[in-house]
């Protein structure tokens, strides 16, 4: 073999590693563009399920103590909890503080709401037979945008852990994505609303 054989393959052969890095790259950019996405879609489902929540409570169709558990909560979570996107929040970001907000007004629902019967007996009266709609939907649509999420920081997580993009740093100086956990659990057991 000659001199320009080799470098012929040798060319070859780190054009094949740059097209393969280069594809790696871009998986990961991809990926974290996804889970800024899915971070933001689940901040605001959560601010729709507190503002479902407020709108419950504001209709007095609570007892007066439940009531102003869930207002109080639900006032937390939509206007004192720190949000998941913007400001100083990042992907490493756990948002724990958050979930821990959330969960508490996932618990206040929980009890504010009762069990089975009781929601049936609200679903009763047609005011609050919307709120619970306009809620139950809120919760489910939350549920979802926490799971997609999840499930967009578990790829990257997989992906970044991969040899070639840690040697290689393809994911250059962008944080390590984090889960997002809460507690949103509201209406358990009880039969979805058609």
């Amino acid at each position: 073999m000659s001199g320009a054989e080799i470098a012929l393959i040798a060319i070859g052969v780190l054009a094949m590693v740059g097209v393969v890095l280069v594809n790696f790259a871009q998986r990961v950019d991809r990926l974290h563009r996804r889970v800024i996405s899915s971070r933001a879609t689940l901040e605001a489902q959560l601010v729709k399920r507190a503002e479902a929540a407020g709108n419950l409570a504001r209709a007095n169709h609570l007892d007066p103590a439940s009531t102003l558990i869930v207002a109080d909560a639900a006032w937390n979570a939509a206007v004192h909890a720190r949000r998941l996107v913007g400001g100083d929040s990042d992907l490493a970001d756990s948002g724990a503080d958050r979930g821990l907000v959330e969960s508490e007004l996932t618990m206040d629902l929980r009890a504010a709401l009762g069990g089975p019967e009781d929601i049936a007996a609200l679903r009763a009266q047609s005011e609050t037979a919307n709120l619970l709609d306009d809620l139950e939907q809120a919760c489910y649509r939350a549920q979802l945008a926490r799971r997609f999420h999840n499930d967009a920081v578990v790829a990257t997580r997989r992906l970044r852990q991969n040899p070639l993009v840690r040697w290689f740093h393809l994911a250059g100086r962008a944080a390590m994505p984090v889960t997002f956990e809460m507690d949103d659990e509201v209406f358990r057991g009880t039969p979805t609303a058609t």
